[in-house]
């Protein structure tokens, strides 16, 4: 039986000794919301408005294509952490990483996820639910304009479909400066899905069949159409 595994007690002891500390952070999901709705979250309204603050910054999370991997600060000023007399950094890199390390992709470090941003936008509009329309956030952040949190994911979720859309040039910012798919009948109306996307041109990187999850694109186009 579970009650005889070793430690067991112990660590049940220790639990109900803790956790009030473990839930102090966590929002009360017996405060009702709009329509009586209810809410299981790990930020309060007060802390989702100071996390929103930095990612809806521009020169930090927010891009023109959607919300980078990692802030844009790190440009300039690399993380440093000094280990056994050796320096290690780790900066911004929005698409290719300069840099062989890890393959030469920057992955993490920089770029547009499409399953990130996704998740995001589902969870804004899940907290609109809950807050309603008298919650907004600045967007972007220092700009004086603020919006509904349903406002804010309908804006990210157009930012993430313009690196799609065709520009007045004919060209779409997926196929970054390439005139074959802006000049050629043949090849102007071929996009491709690639794995993620540069941080702030939103030019494809990496492999460019990930309709796995890249496909995400069809919800957003279809709740932008709703």
């Amino acid at each position: 039986m579970i009650e005889k595994l070793p430690g067991f007690k112990r660590r049940m002891e220790w639990f109900i000794e803790n956790r009030k500390d473990l839930t102090a952070n966590v929002a009360c999901m017996r405060a009702p919301g709009e329509g009586e709705r209810r809410l299981l979250s790990l930020v309060t309204a007060d802390q989702l408005k100071r996390v929103l603050r930095v990612m809806l910054d521009e020169a930090e999370f927010l891009s023109p294509f959607g919300v980078r991997a990692l802030s844009r600060v790190y440009k300039d000023a690399p993380y440093t952490l000094p280990v056994d007399g050796m320096e290690y950094r780790v900066g911004y890199e929005p698409g290719e990483s300069t840099n062989g390390l890890f393959g030469g992709n920057s992955n993490w470090r920089g770029p547009i996820w499409f399953p990130v941003n996704f998740l995001l936008i589902e969870s804004l509009q899940k907290f609109h639910h809950y807050l309603g329309n008298d919650f907004t956030v600045e967007f972007p952040t220092g700009s004086g304009n603020h919006l509904t949190l349903w406002d804010v994911a309908a804006e990210l979720s157009r930012r993430l479909t313009r690196i799609f859309v065709k520009q007045e040039d004919g060209s779409r910012p997926v196929h970054g400066s390439s005139a074959l798919y802006r000049d050629d009948p043949n090849w102007n109306n071929l996009v491709l899905f690639y794995e993620y996307f540069h941080g702030d041109d939103g030019s494809g990187v990496g492999a460019s069949h990930q309709t796995g999850w890249t496909g995400v694109v069809a919800k957003l186009l279809q709740q932008s159409g709703d």
